[in-house]
Formats: structure tokens, C-alpha cells, sequence
């Protein structure tokens, strides 16, 4: 687990502002949940033969209260499940269906490695009430609208893999000649793929193992054994995502990492990150929220991780700017203080983002600290100034800066040149 310090935090603020601008423009609002819920929760929604419960999910055994027994409770390692437990347990799908959001910290006792924490944050999104194709291609051109609108190029940055699960009795006729195939070929698979050839035999084919790839690749495909209503979907979404103009690879062999998805599952991935090439993945979970004691009710998402979404951006060249003042207020004397104050403060509430000089220094480091700061502005508080209720202005960024003349301003009309300030 890391910390995330200054400048470094402004990357996340800037990455963070983005995405919330392109969700609310599709009418998702923000959910927030516990960071601690009932284990059983995630073995229910998640799948108990997944890496995730099995190894790797942050599990312990609460303090038994008065009479002895004990809650088992775990960190989460992915939010769908909790999302999904908050709608049932609020009633929240009663009138209609939900589009929301989250960001958050997740939780999973993974090597470390660059990108990839024990303690890591991930955006998603949860369409909940809506069956219909239109919504897994909504979801779909969001994911894509998003990455493009942080700098990554279709293509070239990244891209858009799909595929389609089928419902249960599809996937359940595909498990039967998996397993069949997998078992002529119990001397190839390694020690994870014998584990999981009889719990989850799906997984198996997306083993990163490359001795295993030629045989994987040979699979019978889950593509085959899809129904008339499966493949209307499927071909539903993709009409949309074909009239959009967004470029995607059939993946037969994307089932992603958690039991619950059904039909569409997509993922966008790069080559850029190495070993770590999902950059974005979801799909469409129509029981889960049944699965976990609510009334029958479909939906689609996806999650995205911030570290890895960073680090793409870094590998690419995307660097946002730092957030800086507009103004620095140099004060030459602490006995101006309590009018400089004043003006400050006016000056924020017309949205001036200005910063005070803290304490007394001399005017050459006060100068040198507010031309660090990134200020476009230096406003110089000095004794003559404010004793006849001015300010003095000068430019320390722009053309003209260099050797600028400062110019003087009235402090009771703050408003006019607080505008000035932003505007120039």
C-alpha cells in the first residue's frame, strides 16, 4: 500500500475531474459504500473458485460481541458486489432503473509491482434495471469516450476486445465439451489449470501460461453454443458500437476474472504495460442481483484502475499541468496583515485562487517563493500601498512578463480587477 503525496495528487484530482465530467454526461450520479462488508457477500456475488476469493481477498473474523459469536467480514476487492447489496438492502430498484458511479480504494493481497498495490483504486460504473443491448453499447461508448477524451488513441493506445457468455444454459452445454477437451489434455495444463478444469473450467482458457495458448486456442468456443436470443444481443450491441464507428476484436476467449457476467463481457487492453495489459473491463451481470437476495433485475458495468490508468498516461506522454495560484500575496509588513486579510478573502470569494506569504521574510525570498508557485500574478501588500487602499500588480507570467511594469489597484473594488485577474 502507498501513499499519494503533492504533485503527484494532482494527477489523480485531474484524472478523477475528467472522468466525472464524462459520466455526468450520460446521467451517472455517485454511489458510495463500506470498505468493509460480510465475506460472504463476495464468495456469494464473486464465485468461490476465484483467484480472488480463494487467494487473495482480505478476509478476518470481527470481535465476537455479547454472546460469543463473531461476524467474518472482509476488505473489498471490488465494488459490483456492494453496490449491488446497497440497491437491494435500500430498496433502491424499486421505481426504476439506476445509472451510477463510484471511485474508491480496493483491497487484494497480490505480489506488488509497479501499478498494481494490495491497496489500489478503481472508477466503475453500474447500469442497474436495463436489459436491452442499447445499454451494454451505452456503457461501451462511455468507457470509449472516456479514454479518448484522457488522451489515448483507439488503435494505437488501446483496444476494444469483445465477447458474449451467453446465459446459463449456453455456458453449462460450452462447460460439458470443455471439460471433455481439457481432460484429453490433462498433461498439458500446469497446476492452476488442473485445479480448475471441474470448478471453472473457463478460466483455464485464459491462462497467460503461453505453453498452454495452442491448446487453449484449439477450445471448443462458447460462440458455438449460443442461442438465437444471445446472439440478437450480442449482434444488438454490436450494430450500435459499428454505426458509432468504434473499432473492436471478437475475443472468444475473454470471460474475465468474476463468476457473475453473463453475455457481453469487454475489455480494453494495451501493449504498452507490459504483463499489466487490462486498462478497462466489464460486462453484463443479469443475476447477481437476484444471486444475493433481490427481485430478479439485469446489469451491466465495467472498472477501470487509476494506477494503471496513470501509468498509461505517463507512458504515453500525458501530463497534466499542476494546479497553480492565480495570485501570490507578497506582505512586507504583519501590520497590513489584518486589511491584506480582508482583501484576500474578497478576493476568493470572487474566485481568485490566491496564496499568502506565511510569515515575515524578506521581500527578495517572498518574490522568489511566488514566482515558484506557478502564480500569474504577484500582489504586493506594502506599507505606502495600502496605507492610501491600493495594491500593487505585478505580472510574472506571460508575454510581457519579463520586466513588466506593475500597475496599482483600488483595494474596495476588488470585484473589477479579481475579474481582471482571471480574465487575463
Amino acid at each position: 500500500m502507498n501513499d499519494i503525496l503533492p504533485p503527484e495528487s494532482a494527477r489523480w484530482e485531474w484524472l478523477e475531474a475528467k472522468m466525472r465530467s464524462v459520466l455526468q454526461r450520460y446521467g451517472y450520479v455517485n454511489v458510495r459504500t463500506p470498505i468493509v462488508e460480510p465475506t460472504a457477500l463476495f464468495v456469494r456475488g464473486i464465485g468461490e473458485v476465484t483467484d480472488i476469493v480463494e487467494k487473495e481477498m482480505y478476509a478476518f473474523e470481527d470481535r465476537a460481541d455479547k454472546h460469543g459469536q463473531a461476524e467474518h467480514l472482509a476488505l473489498r476487492p471490488e465494488m459490483t458486489a456492494g453496490v449491488v447489496r446497497a440497491m437491494i438492502e435500500h430498496s433502491y430498484l424499486r421505481e426504476s432503473g439506476r445509472r451510477l458511479y463510484y471511485f474508491g480504494p480496493m483491497f487484494r493481497r497480490e505480489k506488488p509491482q509497479k501499478g498494481r498495490y494490495r491497496q489500489f483504486h478503481q472508477m466503475g460504473v453500474e447500469a442497474l434495471g436495463f436489459a436491452g443491448p442499447d445499454v451494454d453499447a451505452e456503457v461501451i461508448l462511455m468507457g470509449s469516450r472516456l479514454l479518448r477524451e484522457l488522451g489515448l488513441v483507439d488503435g494505437e493506445h488501446v483496444s476494444l476486445e469483445l465477447n458474449c457468455l451467453g446465459e446459463s444454459a449456453e455456458r453449462l452445454a460450452h462447460r460439458e465439451a470443455l471439460i471433455a477437451y481439457l481432460e484429453q489434455h490433462q498433461d498439458l495444463l500446469d497446476d492452476d489449470g488442473r485445479r480448475r478444469l471441474y470448478t471453472n473450467p473457463l478460466r483455464v482458457l485464459d491462462t497467460k501460461n503461453p505453453a498452454l495458448q495452442d491448446m487453449a486456442n484449439a477450445a471448443p468456443q462458447l460462440l458455438d453454443f449460443l442461442g438465437e436470443t444471445s446472439l440478437a444481443h450480442f449482434n444488438g450491441v454490436r450494430a450500435i458500437l459499428d454505426a458509432a464507428g468504434v473499432a473492436y476484436r471478437i475475443n472468444p476467449r475473454l470471460v474475465r476474472g468474476l463468476d457473475y457476467y453473463n453475455l457481453t463481457v469487454f475489455e480494453w487492453v494495451t501493449d504498452k504495460l507490459g504483463s499489466q495489459g487490462t486498462v478497462c473491463g466489464g460486462g453484463r451481470y443479469d443475476g447477481l442481483i437476484e444471486q444475493l437476495g433481490g427481485k430478479p433485475a439485469p446489469a451491466v458495468g465495467f472498472g477501470m484502475g487509476l494506477e494503471r490508468m496513470l501509468l498509461l498516461l505517463e507512458e504515453i506522454g500525458v501530463a497534466p499541468e499542476a494546479p497553480t495560484p492565480d495570485a501570490y500575496a507578497i506582505v512586507p509588513s504583519a501590520q497590513s496583515l489584518p486589511q491584506v486579510m480582508v482583501t484576500l478573502e474578497a478576493l476568493r470569494s470572487a474566485g481568485v485562487a490566491v496564496i499568502l506569504h506565511p510569515g515575515q521574510s524578506s521581500m527578495k525570498s517572498q518574490f522568489k517563493k511566488a514566482d515558484a508557485s506557478g502564480a500569474a500574478y504577484a500582489l504586493i501588500f506594502g506599507e505606502d500601498e495600502v496605507a492610501q487602499g491600493q495594491v500593487a500588480v505585478k505580472p510574472l507570467r506571460g508575454q510581457g512578463a519579463e520586466g513588466a511594469a506593475q500597475f496599482n489597484r483600488s483595494l474596495s473594488a476588488v470585484a473589477d480587477w479579481a475579474a481582471e485577474l482571471l480574465n487575463a
